[in-house]
């Protein structure tokens, strides 16, 4: 079949941001308050269109300092330790009430980060729990939380719920939740990190044998810390392996 300009409509691409990270032993998303119409004064997560010249992560990666402040790669004179990664691509031909407007969404993980400083088109920018926006995409009354509130625009609801059940799946058979951790961790640091993405609690013996007796997954840091009070905990860092075989199964939260 000859192309046929008219058949193919102009349409736009943007980027949409899932940006989690784990605040006061929480699993956090953040999101933005619209400083623009459609949806101004409306909670939403991080993102904006992709300009002519740039590819899919570059474009990510900017509209992430734009609108929030933090960065991927490195925040002032420290390196950064966040995890990028596509996550899926949206397309309904009513998810934007402006033009056709496909979003290709990418996921962001990293240790406990700063407040976010809003910019770009964004009034405000802050954390919010999962937790509670999930329960907003619900309709569940939630006018006595703290913080944002309210459902989320456009598909952002659908967006932040994939890019949620993306890291609880991952973590299962990868190393990715010590993206959450700093560089140095304790085991009891990184199954705290493991009950907020999942959303349960976890024995503690039975984890620490588990993630130490992971060929690859811990390696020893050589030193100890007392951060989380109590006795001195080893500090042990990320080690070679990507895969965990066996995975670490999630427990079932109901």
């Amino acid at each position: 079949m000859p192309y046929d300009p008219s058949a193919y409509p102009p349409f736009a691409v943007t980027v949409d941001l899932v940006v989690l990270t784990v605040r006061r032993h929480a699993l956090c998303a953040l999101v933005v308050r619209r400083g623009e119409e459609p949806f101004r004064g409306q909670w939403a997560l991080p993102g904006g269109f992709v300009r002519a010249d740039e590819d899919l992560s570059t474009a990510a990666a900017r509209e992430l300092a734009e609108e929030t402040g933090l960065r991927t790669h490195e925040s002032g004179s420290r390196p950064t330790a966040a995890h990028l990664e596509q996550l899926a691509t949206y397309g309904d031909p009513e998810r934007d009430p402006r033009m056709r407007v496909v979003s290709v969404a990418h996921l962001v993980l990293a240790p406990d980060l700063p407040a976010p400083t809003a910019g770009g088109d964004a009034g405000s920018a802050e954390w919010a729990p999962v937790s509670r926006l999930l329960r907003d995409r619900s309709g569940e009354d939630s006018a006595t939380a703290d913080g944002p509130t309210g459902p989320l625009s456009f598909d952002h609801a659908r967006i932040l719920l994939d890019g949620v059940e993306r890291a609880r799946s991952k973590i299962e058979y990868s190393s990715l939740a010590a993206a959450f951790c700093p560089a140095e961790f304790t085991v009891g640091e990184l199954r705290r990190v493991y009950e907020a993405v999942w959303g349960v609690s976890l024995d503690p013996r039975n984890f620490h044998r588990k993630v130490t007796g992971t060929p690859g997954f811990l390696v020893p840091a050589g030193g100890t810390t007392t951060r989380q009070g109590g006795r001195p905990a080893q500090l042990f860092r990320a080690g070679g392996a990507t895969l965990l075989n066996p995975p670490m199964l999630r427990p079932d939260s109901s």
